[in-house]
């Protein structure tokens, strides 16, 4: 197990947070929920933490109050072997999200993610500068990335 993992703070939502990313993603567990207790700084009985893991990738995410809110600064990047991988996991985090710029998109809980299919940092990678350049323009006018036109772009001639 890793001895770095991603600590997200929310306001009330752990839980249901852990439990919407555990239901989206392959290999996905709720590990432990920890509970307030008396005299604790929440109230007694609700959920303090959750640990649990996104496809082996373990996080915590705690409850404990409106001072702090996630914002862009934090993401989590998914890498998607194809567009109908981008497409589902595009779909299932922006339900009562918001999409926003070159694959990132916050989810219902304010988390940001970016949705990467794996041909974007090769095509990126090109030796070919003017192709990589081309790729980058295509990408900056995206939303939901789409790997048949970043592909195309790549290929276009000057």
């Amino acid at each position: 197990m890793p001895k770095i993992k991603p600590f997200l703070w929310f306001d009330s939502e752990a839980e249901d947070a852990a439990n919407l990313y555990v239901s989206i993603f392959k290999n996905s567990k709720i590990s432990k929920v920890v509970r307030y207790g008396r005299g604790a700084p929440g109230p007694e009985g609700r959920v303090m933490t959750v640990e649990f893991e996104i496809d082996g990738q373990p996080l915590t995410a705690l409850n404990s109050g409106p001072h702090f809110k996630l914002t862009e600064a934090f993401s989590l990047a998914v890498s998607c072997d194809d567009q109908a991988e981008v497409d589902r996991y595009w779909t299932a985090l922006t339900e009562g999200g918001q999409e926003s710029q070159c694959g990132w998109l916050k989810d219902r809980f304010g988390l940001s993610w970016q949705i990467v299919p794996t041909a974007l940092p090769r095509l990126l990678a090109d030796p070919d500068a003017a192709k990589a350049q081309r790729v980058m323009a295509a990408m900056m006018t995206m939303r939901k990335l789409d790997v048949a036109a970043l592909e195309a772009a790549a290929k276009e001639t000057p």
